[in-house]
C-alpha cells in the first residue's frame, strides 16, 4: 500500500536520493526544502518516478511554516528528518550566529517536524520517524563543536520519542554516517584546502582515509537504510543508531 512520505532537505544529496528511493517504491513522497531552485528540478530529475513526488518551500526550522506545511499534507506514514547544515571552526572562533543556526536546522527542525506527526501517527497506532544524524552524533571531533552539539540533539530527540511510543506501532530511529559524497562535504573539502593549502584531490583523499570505508559513502547507501528502518521488516527496531562508517565507530 501507497504511504506518504515526508522529507526534509528533500532535494539534494541525502535527501534527493531518500526521496528517490521512496519515489520508486510507489510511495507519495513530499519532498521540503527552502531552495527554490533545487525543488523546482527534482521532480524532472526523477524520470519514471516523478508523478510520486511533490515538492514545498518551507523553512522547517519555523514553527509557522512547519505547522502550514504539515497541516496541508495530511497523515505522514514516514517522516524523514534530513534537513541538515555544517559549519566548521575551533570552539574558540565558533561565532553564536553559527551555533545557533546549527542548533536551530540539525536539531529544532527535527523537534518540530516530528511534533507535527507524531500524535497522528500514535492515533492510527502506525508510523516511522526517521532522523539524518552524524557519526558526530555519537562521538565529537574538533572544529565541530556547534555541530557535534547539534546532531547529538538530534539523536537524543529520537531516543526520547522512541521512548514515548515504546508499545505502539510507531517507531523512531536514526541513521549516523560518516563523510557522504553530497555538497556538504564538497564544502568540507573546500575548507581543508583553504586551511591547508593541499589541492582539492589531496584534501578529498584526506576526508576519504578517515572511515574504514577507504572512501565517501555513497547517499544511495544511506537513502538505502532508511527505506529499510521504514520497512515492515524493521517492525521491532525502535531508538536505534545505525552507524554507516564502515565499522569506526561499532555500538
Amino acid at each position: 500500500m501507497s504511504r506518504t512520505v515526508v522529507v526534509t532537505g528533500g532535494a539534494k544529496g541525502i535527501g534527493r536520493a531518500t526521496t528517490a528511493a521512496f519515489a520508486a517504491l510507489g510511495d507519495r513522497v513530499v519532498a521540503l526544502g527552502r531552495d527554490s531552485e533545487a525543488l523546482a528540478k527534482l521532480p524532472d530529475s526523477l524520470g519514471v518516478h516523478a508523478a510520486n513526488v511533490r515538492t514545498a518551500r518551507c523553512d522547517v526550522t519555523s514553527e509557522a511554516e512547519v505547522e502550514e506545511i504539515f497541516g496541508g499534507i495530511g497523515p505522514v506514514d514516514v517522516l524523514v528528518n534530513n534537513a541538515g547544515i555544517a559549519i566548521t571552526a575551533p570552539l574558540a572562533k565558533t561565532s553564536l550566529a553559527d551555533w545557533e543556526s546549527q542548533i536551530a536546522v540539525n536539531g529544532t527542525a527535527a523537534f518540530l517536524c516530528t511534533r507535527a506527526v507524531l500524535a497522528g501517527m500514535l492515533e492510527r497506532d502506525a508510523g516511522s520517524v526517521l532522523t539524518v544524524a552524524s557519526t558526530a552524533g555519537k562521538v565529537g571531533a574538533r572544529y565541530t563543536a556547534a555541530y557535534t552539539a547539534s546532531k547529538h540533539a538530534a539523536v537524543g530527540l529520537m531516543r526520547a520519542t522512541a521512548a514515548e511510543v515504546a508499545g505502539t506501532g510507531v517507531r523512531a530511529n536514526a541513521v549516523c554516517p560518516t563523510f557522504v559524497d553530497t555538497e556538504m562535504t564538497e564544502r568540507a573539502v573546500a575548507n581543508i584546502v583553504a586551511a591547508t593549502g593541499r589541492d582539492e584531490t589531496e584534501s578529498r583523499r584526506a576526508l576519504e582515509r578517515s572511515a574504514p570505508l577507504g572512501r565517501l559513502v555513497d547517499p544511495h547507501e544511506v537513502a538505502a537504510t532508511l527505506v529499510w528502518l521504514a520497512s515492515p521488516e524493521a517492525a521491532p527496531i525502535n531508538g536505534q543508531t545505525i552507524v554507516i562508517d564502515g565499522g569506526g565507530i561499532q555500538a
